[in-house]
């Protein structure tokens, strides 16, 4: 009898202590500054094929970094920016959530051709901004460089990994 009084004790114990134990949650850690990644060069290509800009990349071109982004960045220098690369063509949509900096957003078919630019995205507006056609990349700039160096749609990029 005394035997069950203490097995019947230590399941109550063991009960109340796990009932009292609060689960702890998961917090998003998110670094006080994510650095660019020098992964690849790009030349943006006008109409005739002369180089009107050369930026050094970032290149997202797997799933998590697709997601990501450019999220959290605090800032982008001008010569730099970050191409998408995605596994097919098809009418692409990016938001600016978690989005600190302003960007141009330039979409990008299989052929390498300008299908069109989305200036000025402001930061943190989670309204979709849409290609034109079938992208298999996008590029992000900062914003107003596009018009700066004159890009435009039916231009062209190249782009090399390191």
């Amino acid at each position: 009898m005394r035997f069950y009084r203490v097995l019947i004790a230590m399941f109550f114990i063991s009960l109340s202590t796990l009932l009292s134990c609060k689960k702890e949650k998961k917090q998003e850690v998110i670094p006080t500054e994510i650095r660019f990644k020098y992964e690849g060069n790009l030349q943006l290509l006008d109409s005739t094929g002369t180089v009107r800009k050369k930026i050094k990349i970032e290149i997202a071109d797997n799933d998590f970094e697709r997601q990501t982004g450019l999220m959290y960045r605090k800032q982008m220098d001008n010569n730099k920016g970050m191409l998408f690369v995605f596994d097919k063509s098809e009418i692409k949509s990016f938001y600016m959530k978690n989005t600190y900096i302003s960007l141009d957003i330039i979409y990008i078919d299989a052929n390498n051709t300008i299908i069109n630019i989305v200036k000025n995205a402001e930061p943190l507006n989670e309204t979709s901004l849409f290609s034109d056609a079938p992208a298999k990349y996008v590029l992000e700039i900062n914003a107003g460089l596009s018009d700066i160096w004159g890009i435009k749609k039916g231009h062209k990029i190249n782009y090399s990994k390191l």
